[in-house]
């Protein structure tokens, strides 16, 4: 019976101290919690969503067309386990300041400026560059600016390359800055309506093996912004301007030649706005490049989260950033 004792407290003390073990694991890994802050630039409020250890490398995630630093809700916090993270929403979208753009001419300059005034007023100097969609044009002027701020690249359907578009999609966007009549701009005003966010946008490259998996919380947020004349015009402005990244493509590209970042591209391949061929195309000039066409559409970060975390922090290990 002594015996039986002896080894059954034995047994207790190890399960508590297993228990206390996994515990201890569990607390580990949970996500810092994300903050959401603003700061004020030029008489203008820049919003930015921020979480991790701001000790540690810093990840910047640029958003896209039609949404905000809130597409990245989720992703977040799987890399703040490892990193800082930081995403502004673009001067006109989100929680930033929306100037009249009957006064005020939104252009990409424009956004890259005072998203480059943003990283810099937080006194970030290098940093990991995640762009997707708009992303890129914002993204890219800024690097062009300083290369040598850029630690790593990070591409989610984020075109530089002609090859990602399609005869009729490169038509688009040339006639959006040339054609400058009611008809067509009535097109472009269109284009950011309800039925179109959610339609020609979110669900526009879903089929049944994924529809389930997008979050109706994407366009909700997104048109909550969009609800204003004003506010819609904005994002018409930039469809007029969006010709002009087209036409810095070159340049871009004999940037990425010339500095070779170390860069991960994660690209959804069944995205039919800015398809996988773009993809394909930054090897051309970045042969090093690590490319992963995912079972995904445009907003690749929204359907393949996980995918997309695990993928970055395995690329920035093995790099070590």
């Amino acid at each position: 019976m002594k015996q039986f004792a002896i080894i059954l407290l034995v047994s207790l003390t190890v399960f508590s101290c297993q228990s206390k073990s996994e515990d201890t694991k569990k607390q580990f890994f949970l996500p810092p919690a994300t903050t959401y802050n603003y700061v004020e630039i030029d008489s203008v409020k820049l919003f930015y969503r921020e979480a991790g250890d701001k000790s540690k490398p810093t990840i910047v995630l640029l958003h896209g067309y039609p949404s905000s630093s809130h597409s990245y809700r989720n992703l977040i916090p799987m890399l703040a386990t490892h990193y800082h993270v930081i995403a502004p929403d673009n001067l006109g979208s989100g929680y930033s300041t929306h100037l009249d753009p009957a006064t005020t001419t939104y252009t990409f300059e424009f956004l890259a400026d005072y998203t480059e005034k943003l990283i810099n007023t937080l006194q970030i100097k290098n940093y990991v560059m995640y762009m997707q969609d708009f992303g890129a044009p914002v993204g890219y002027r800024m690097m062009m600016k300083n290369p040598k701020r850029i630690e790593a690249l990070i591409v989610q359907n984020a075109n530089a390359y002609l090859d990602g578009l399609t005869p009729k999609r490169h038509d688009f966007f040339r006639t959006a800055q040339t054609d400058t009549s009611q008809v067509k701009y009535d097109f472009l005003y269109s284009l950011t309506g309800e039925d179109a966010i959610i339609n020609k946008q979110y669900l526009f490259d879903l089929d049944s093996t994924n529809i389930n998996i997008q979050s109706p919380d994407a366009w909700t947020h997104d048109l909550v912004f969009l609800r204003s004349k004003k506010d819609r015009e904005i994002q018409v402005q930039l469809f007029q301007d969006y010709n002009t990244n087209l036409i810095r493509y070159p340049k871009w590209q004999k940037m990425l030649r010339e500095t070779q970042p170390k860069t991960l591209i994660a690209w959804g391949r069944k995205d039919l706005k800015f398809n996988y061929k773009g993809a394909e195309a930054y090897l051309r000039d970045l042969p090093n490049a690590e490319l992963h066409l995912l079972d995904a559409g445009h907003f690749a970060a929204e359907e393949k989260t996980r995918s997309i975390a695990k993928l970055i922090l395995k690329f920035l290990s093995k790099n070590e950033i």
